[in-house]
């Protein structure tokens, strides 16, 4: 055992931790590199910094580096990456230098195991168990809190083995986390018990595994089964799955964002069709805000499924007036605004004889900070838009994200500070309606006290230093 090669693995810039990502793991009968790889590849809407695949044979075998996943792997790195059982990770942009330490899955090892980490999520008690790691004698390579984990995870199987120790990490850990972590050649999927970021289990042919998205499995040619419970430690093995423990809590906290942006439309999470979830938010962004107009066009392609229920419900014909450049990168996940800004000249470019002389209902997913947005509206208006109506299918956000999403203080936001009234004036549009949560909660279809709201109403599900909580939690809740 000992340090892995890592492809493109220069380190240097600011350092972060991790945010939303995609992970998948599976086990096969043959070999699961390329299974992997073409995961990611659906997953790649999910993070676009970076890439990594860890397998085992006879010893975690690691390729990772920065970029796409078609940049990050070759061939030859595929055929390198052998064994019937093994885990990717993609990881999205956030504040700060893109840096190669930060890529995953996370390596570490012990005298008796090898252990590979790829998580989803943030961890708000990270310097507290850092802490504690660093008073045990543990070195960090990053300050990352997926190698918090990875340490965590080493240091507890040691003392109590490897299922015991997998659950006394899980009781340590607070925050966000959907995890796909390799232990010598067992592949565990585990996701926090307030169920905060997706995870699915699944089956391909000659074999099984665990993604972050159903459409990891889709693009496989196999199928989901079911998703990894909220508070679940399953260990997927040749024969299917094993669950070893579910931590109860009275209430869930799923992310809203998931449904209303981040998700493949196409993707199932706990039991609700992305797809439809938006395009109901889109016919209740219709009862809620009606509007006289030519055409409903979206904000391609976050906003087209709220478009399109938007035009359903309204009876106003949908059109494509934004024409999308595909080959231009998601600019919510940009490391920059001022990079986002620049991309959208490149991103998207209005249909003239669509717009010109006409009266736009312009519909898309949120407004975090009104830049992108601004630019959009004008550049209907450069193309002879007569009017611009804007409709959001999602509430006002007004509060940070600690619990895995790049939106952390509270001055990024245009709502925090302004009025609707005040940002339709600075948007330049001629209104502006956003969702209500009451309307975003039922066209979710899962009861509010089941959903993370924490950026829309300042409420959080877990435990935060100078935020509120939602419920309180309490540890009968563990039993």
């Amino acid at each position: 055992m000992g340090i892995l090669p890592l492809k493109y693995a220069r380190i240097h810039g600011q350092r972060k931790r991790n945010e939303y990502c995609g992970v998948a793991g599976f086990v096969s009968r043959s070999g699961v590199s390329e299974l992997i790889y073409f995961s990611l590849r659906a997953l790649q809407h999910r993070g676009q910094e970076s890439a990594g695949i860890a397998t085992y044979d006879n010893g975690i075998r690691l390729v990772r580096g920065m970029g796409l996943v078609h940049q990050v792997f070759r061939e030859e790195d595929l055929n390198y990456l052998m064994g019937n059982v093994g885990i990717g990770h993609v990881r999205y942009s956030t504040t700060g230098g893109s840096i190669a330490e930060n890529a995953q899955p996370i390596y570490v090892y012990t005298i008796n195991h090898e252990i590979a980490v790829a998580h989803n999520g943030e961890i708000v008690n990270v310097k507290e168990l850092m802490a504690f790691l660093g008073s045990i004698g543990s070195g960090f390579t990053t300050r990352s809190d997926s190698e918090v984990i990875a340490r965590l995870i080493s240091y507890e199987i040691t003392r109590r083995g490897i299922i015991e120790g997998i659950k006394e990490t899980f009781k340590r850990l607070r925050g966000s986390f959907s995890l796909a972590v390799l232990i010598d050649n067992r592949l565990f999927a585990i996701r926090d018990s307030f169920g905060l970021r997706p995870l699915v289990l699944g089956e391909i042919n000659g074999g099984y595994g665990v993604a972050s998205e159903s459409v990891a499995f889709n693009a496989l040619g196999g199928r989901m089964l079911r998703d990894v419970e909220p508070g679940e430690i399953v260990e997927i093995t040749p024969a299917g799955f094993i669950t070893h423990h579910v931590f109860r809590r009275k209430h869930k906290a799923h992310c809203m964002f998931e449904y209303v942006y981040f998700a493949r439309a196409d993707s199932i999470i706990d039991g609700k069709s992305v797809y439809d979830v938006r395009r109901r938010i889109g016919r209740n962004l219709a009862k809620e805000h009606p509007v006289n107009a030519d055409f409903v066009v979206p904000v391609p392609d976050s906003g087209r499924a709220h478009a399109i229920g938007f035009s359903e419900e309204s009876g106003i014909p949908y059109a494509e007036g934004l024409m999308k450049n595909r080959y231009v990168e998601r600019t919510f996940i940009l490391p920059s605004q001022e990079s986002r800004v620049k991309e959208i000249n490149m991103k998207l470019n209005p249909v003239k004889s669509v717009v010109e002389g006409k009266r736009i209902v312009l519909v898309d997913d949120s407004i975090v900070r009104g830049n992108t947005m601004r630019k959009i509206v004008k550049m209907l208006r450069d193309s002879g838009a007569r009017e611009v109506h804007l409709r959001i299918g999602s509430p006002p956000i007004v509060a940070p994200c600690y619990l895995g999403i790049d939106m952390k203080t509270r001055d990024q936001f245009i709502a925090a500070e302004h009025s609707i009234d005040e940002i339709r004036d600075l948007i330049g549009a001629d209104s502006l309606g956003y969702i209500s949560i009451d309307g975003l909660v039922d066209a979710i279809g899962i009861p509010a006290d089941d959903l993370c709201l924490g950026c829309l109403t300042g409420k959080y599900p877990v435990k935060i230093d100078g935020e509120r909580v939602r419920h309180q939690c309490d540890l009968e809740e563990f039993a």
